[in-house]
């Protein structure tokens, strides 16, 4: 689409995933969206750039790019866009970095378009969220602790990996392991 219809809230949609981005297009079209794709940051930007819209949601691992430099440039171009972070990748320090840079949620994969729809409409935090009794196992704290690592390196695999003290393709296959469901 390229002119806004006058009553539908343009959506920015940016995930490598096609076959995610068509469904969740379509869910949110029908829930009264301009939905704008993207598969990768470049492409975000310049939809982000040309059409400014009101509402993104950004996948946190764009191909080998971090959707969190979406997030830093959206809000660069207009710190009123609702952004909603949506991860496969859920990890403690990604989430608060999506949050400082300027996300008002962060969601973990599988979410569907009505949760989406709600965290980008949500406002106030809850109080209410129950707090897990169990601490978490070592397996999690270790994917957690290297995702801290990585993120204070800016996301760079051998500059975290030197701070480690551990050799690059060790670091990067724990990486790509999916986190431990707690």
């Amino acid at each position: 689409m390229t002119s806004q219809e006058p009553d539908k809230p343009r959506l920015l949609l940016v995930d490598d995933d096609e076959t995610f981005c068509k469904v969740l297009q379509s869910a949110m079209e029908k829930r009264a969206f301009e939905v704008l794709v993207a598969n990768n940051v470049e492409n975000g930007i310049k939809l982000a750039e040309q059409f400014e819209p009101e509402y993104a949601v950004i996948d946190l691992r764009i191909g080998h790019q971090s959707g969190l430099e979406l997030v830093k440039k959206l809000m660069s171009l207009d710190d009123n866009t609702r952004i909603v972070m949506l991860t496969g990748f859920a990890s403690i320090a990604t989430a608060v970095e999506a949050i400082k840079l300027g996300a008002i949620h962060y969601l973990t994969k599988p979410a569907n378009a009505d949760e989406i729809v709600a965290a980008l409409n949500k406002n106030e935090g809850d109080a209410t969220v129950s707090i897990n009794e169990n601490p978490l196992s070592i397996k999690r704290l270790e994917w957690e602790h290297l995702q801290k690592v990585l993120m204070q390196h800016d996301g760079n695999i051998s500059a975290a990996a030197r701070a480690l003290n551990m050799h690059r393709r060790t670091l990067q296959r724990k990486l790509d392991k999916r986190p431990v469901r707690e």
